[in-house]
């Protein structure tokens, strides 16, 4: 069985970034990368459909060790891939990599100071094999890539045309002239619609409820700017501290003064259509600004195919589907001959990993997050999840970050193992949802299997960057929760 010091589940954005920090920081470290597809860069190789593309400008979605330098902030989907890929080749992480290797259970031993790990295949006629490592960081992602979230429909088996999740999109798929109907109001639905309008006939968003869209320029203008005048790690500096900055004011604007954002987003949606367009019903959401992600229209594209009539929202309830298209509970008929349901994703949780620590099965919903990142009483792993609020290369840079701190110090202490453990005063703190203020379909779905989150440091889940940095950067990691014990030569 082969050893590693270090094994990172998962090669996507976060993944990559995470053995890159790891080259820089803990360079005599042994590390394997195991991703159970069979390529690299995770979200941005899975998803085909039209348009798929970021919500975040680049230069906080992006590392903050390789600097963005395309002319897009808001960049599509094939050109983020390169960007991963390329930071992969260029940090000689490709080698790292085994490919169709699924975590199904990792086992922690104490007397080993080890994390054991069985791996499962995707070639039918590959073994199941075994590694083992004494550090374990999960980049594994949050949803599942097998199976989408697929709410089932009276009536669907009798459509008569193509029916299916984004997530799982046909290579083959002609939608030329075809009439469409998308389902879902989410970040999805917002891109499929514009993507789709101009080969489609026609592209109908149906939607139970609206979500706040706001349109943004695809190009930044000072990041392009700078670029010509500055080095270019100098510029991406200045523009992602900008861009940072900008996430941070209009999130928090929007907790402190909903009514007052919720103007302007709709006010920004009004000047769009024109005034005879029913925003309140299509575009006014029941829920405050920030309650769940805001939705991006780069340059408008939503709004624009609205404008032109080849694509259109409906705000309604499906009774069921018939065989050329979607029976509405109002009693109007949609016809279709391709229906999209974008209807979100399934939370898993770590992968979908099984845990257990010296035996016993690891509970994770009973556990309490520490500072966010790792899970009391269980040694040795950390989770890479990003911010719900921002960015999530924010989060996951900072997570790489903090991974490397506890590696290096458990090399100056002479241990091998570190574990967040409640302490007295810790005993009879409340349990809180390990996710607070956020309130999207696949957050409310997955509470139940979250870690809680308690009612002080360091056992809450920051969704503050700044916060968050200061914390990562400048802890001692001497709170006397975290506990470093197992010394090295055996108990």
């Amino acid at each position: 069985m082969e050893h590693f010091d270090v094994a990172i589940v998962g090669a996507g954005i976060s993944g990559i970034g995470a053995a890159c920090h790891l080259q820089m920081r803990c360079p005599n470290k042994t590390y394997v990368i195991l991703e159970s597809r069979d390529a690299l860069g995770g979200t941005w190789d899975l998803y085909r459909y039209p348009g798929i593309r970021s919500d975040s400008d680049m230069q906080t979605l992006g590392y903050e060790f390789k600097p963005w330098v395309a002319d897009k902030s808001i960049a599509d989907g094939p050109a983020i891939l390169d960007y991963v890929r390329e930071t992969a080749e260029e940090n000689g992480i490709l080698r790292h990599i085994l490919y169709k290797r699924r975590v199904q259970h990792a086992a922690w031993s104490t007397d080993n100071a080890r994390w054991t790990l069985d791996l499962g295949s995707s070639d039918q006629d590959a073994e199941p094999s075994r590694i083992s490592c004494n550090f374990l960081l999960m980049c594994s992602g949050y949803f599942s890539y097998d199976q989408p979230y697929r709410p089932k429909f009276d009536g669907e088996q009798t459509f008569t045309g193509p029916l299916f999740h984004p997530q799982l999109w046909p290579r083959d798929l002609d939608y030329t002239g075809k009439r469409v109907v998308v389902v879902g109001s989410g970040a999805t639905a917002i891109t499929l619609l514009p993507a789709m309008a101009g080969k489609a006939s026609h592209v109908t968003l149906l939607q139970r409820s609206p979500s706040y869209v706001v349109s943004y320029p695809d190009r930044d203008i000072i990041a392009n700017t700078l670029r010509n005048w500055l080095p270019e790690k100098l510029a991406y500096w200045i523009t992602r501290f900008k861009n940072i900055r900008l996430q941070h004011h209009v999130y928090h604007q929007a907790r402190r003064s909903p009514r007052t954002v919720k103007k302007l987003l709709l006010s920004g949606v009004r000047k769009q259509l024109g005034p005879d367009y029913d925003v309140d019903t299509h575009f006014t959401p029941h829920y405050a600004p920030w309650d769940q992600r805001l939705c991006l229209a780069p340059n408008g594209d939503l709004f624009q195919a609205i404008r032109s009539g080849k694509a259109s929202v409906v705000t309604d309830r499906i009774d069921h589907i018939t065989g050329n298209g979607i029976r509405l509970r109002s009693g109007a008929t949609l016809e279709a001959d391709i229906i999209i349901l974008a209807t979100g994703l399934n939370v898993r949780l770590l992968g979908g990993v099984d845990f257990d620590v010296d035996g016993d099965p690891v509970e994770f919903p009973e556990t309490y997050t520490y500072k966010g990142r790792m899970y009391s009483d269980v040694p040795n792993l950390v989770h890479t999840f990003g911010y719900l609020n921002a960015s999530w290369t924010l989060r996951a840079d900072l997570t790489a970050e903090f991974t490397c701190r506890l590696l290096n110090r458990m090399d100056r202490l002479g241990m091998r193992q570190c574990t967040p453990r409640l302490r007295a005063q810790d005993r009879d703190m409340s349990r809180r949802p390990g996710v607070e203020g956020f309130s999207a379909g696949y957050v409310r779905r997955a509470m139940p299997l979250f870690p809680k989150q308690g009612d002080h440091a360091p056992w809450i889940n920051l969704q503050n960057y700044f916060a968050d940095k200061k914390l990562i950067r400048t802890d001692p990691q001497k709170d006397g929760a975290l506990v470093f014990d197992n010394p090295r030569g055996g108990l």
